[in-house]
């Protein structure tokens, strides 16, 4: 059978001949659902069928990946939001960018430009978005900054947000149809010839240098923690990779017997995050970590948010307009329009950043144009939504392909499918 393509008229072959075991006598032997040596040191390639279960283990990942930065950007957005003491509707804000960027990720690879990318919350949108809300027309009142002031159910505190919300809506949505039009008209296609590393990286620099504090405070809860989260994706991605651990497998010939699993290499981040979580929890439960909110390291516990888990629905499904008509004004719509313009050109560098790490062609101007053009559809649904936020190609999850040595096509619909399918409860699950 032939294989599928990647592009409409740029095929290349899989990567899986040369995923292959070395026999002793010196000869390759390929073996399907396992990763061996190779000369492109690629674990699976992008058109390789590993074992179902694995998949979902390795979209996982993926979504993990994701995970702080999709979580970071309605978190930050609360405190403009005047949501700041109502950490319930945080979650529902969390819930929603889930939903959307599950949606997105399937878009983007099944009908965009069909790589293995994840789509999630943009930080291009936030310096627009805060620059709007810092305005002296949309800057929270000092009531709700008061903990003891707000009261969460009452109408007049639902109007303040929502208002805010709405007015981010429309003004995504109207820049998202911007975005549209230049991915599907082929315009981004005809301004490449202009676009190089020389205009990608300092855009992608100035996009990421504002999260650093971001980045410094939430690794300030308790840098141990996070010392030791980094120590772990440094060894696992760069000193165990080579080493199969043996696993128990049933089938074929041999019916019960072990086989030889790179563990390491396929899971560097899970694997980190998981025991990480689990220290916490440990630490947790004997009370080695302090009980008392303002102390350091109160945040590491597993439990701060036990309220929130109590008070969450198990099943919420977003739908378009949860916040009601979305509003329009013409200064939101040129400051988002700034943000779309920089989420863009950051994609067309994931775009060729990740098809040189799955061992495609560089990326063909049509398959540019569609990518583009769905991530504009993407932005139109997150504002439609009401995520407050828009959608964009994650370079995380870009680097993530480097560092597994994982390059599925079928890992990223894996990852789209966990934040759409785990959102009905995510607003349960949003907060843990």
């Amino acid at each position: 059978a032939s294989l599928p393509r990647l592009w409409a008229r740029h095929p290349f072959p899989s990567r899986g001949s040369r995923l292959c075991l070395e026999r002793a006598d010196g000869q390759d032997m390929k073996k399907e659902g396992q990763p061996g040596s190779s000369s492109s040191s690629l674990a699976y390639g992008v058109l390789d069928v590993p074992p179902w279960y694995l998949c979902i283990f390795l979209g996982i990942q993926h979504f993990l990946t994701a995970l702080g930065g999709i979580v970071a950007v309605p978190l930050i957005l609360a405190n403009y939001l005047c949501l700041k003491h109502d950490p319930l509707t945080q979650s529902y804000l969390i819930s929603t960018i889930f939903f959307v960027s599950g949606i997105c990720t399937l878009l983007q690879v099944l009908l965009g430009v069909r790589l293995p990318i994840l789509q999630g919350a943009t930080f291009a949108f936030l310096t627009p978005t805060v620059a709007m809300l810092s305005l002296p027309d949309w800057k929270c009142p000092e009531w709700t900054l008061d903990a003891s002031q707000v009261n969460t159910s009452s109408p007049e505190f639902t109007e303040e947000w929502q208002k805010r919300i709405r007015e981010l809506q429309g003004a995504i949505m109207v820049a998202s149809c911007i975005q549209m039009l230049v991915g599907f008209s082929g315009l981004i296609g005809f301004l490449m010839r202009f676009i190089g590393p020389l205009t990608i990286a300092p855009t992608i620099s100035l996009v990421a240098l504002p999260l650093f504090d971001t980045v410094s405070n939430d690794a300030g809860i308790h840098w141990g923690i996070s010392a030791m989260t980094i120590f772990l994706i440094v060894l696992f991605s760069q000193y165990l990779k080579n080493i199969a651990v043996p696993v128990p497998a049933y089938g074929g010939e041999k019916k019960c017997h072990t086989s030889k699993f790179y563990l390491f290499q396929a899971f560097p981040v899970l694997l980190p995050l998981c025991i990480s979580w689990f220290i916490c929890f440990l630490l947790t439960v004997t009370n080695a970590l302090p009980t008392d909110p303002s102390a350091y390291g109160y945040l590491a516990r597993t439990d701060t948010k036990g309220s929130v888990l109590s008070q969450a629905p198990w099943f919420r499904f977003p739908y378009p307009g949860q916040w009601g008509v979305p509003t329009v004004s013409v200064a939101g719509v040129f400051g988002i329009i700034a943000g779309v313009i920089s989420s863009m050109l950051e994609s067309v560098g994931d775009y060729y950043a990740c098809a040189r790490l799955v061992g495609a062609p560089p990326p063909p101007k049509h398959a540019i144009n569609r990518g583009v053009g769905i991530e504009g559809l993407g932005c139109l649904l997150a504002g439609a939504w009401g995520s407050g936020n828009g959608t964009t190609s994650f370079s995380e999850n870009v680097g993530a392909l480097g560092i597994t040595k994982v390059r599925l096509l079928r890992a990223a619909p894996g990852a789209g499918r966990a934040p759409e399918s785990a959102t009905p409860c995510v607003g349960f699950l949003s907060r843990l």
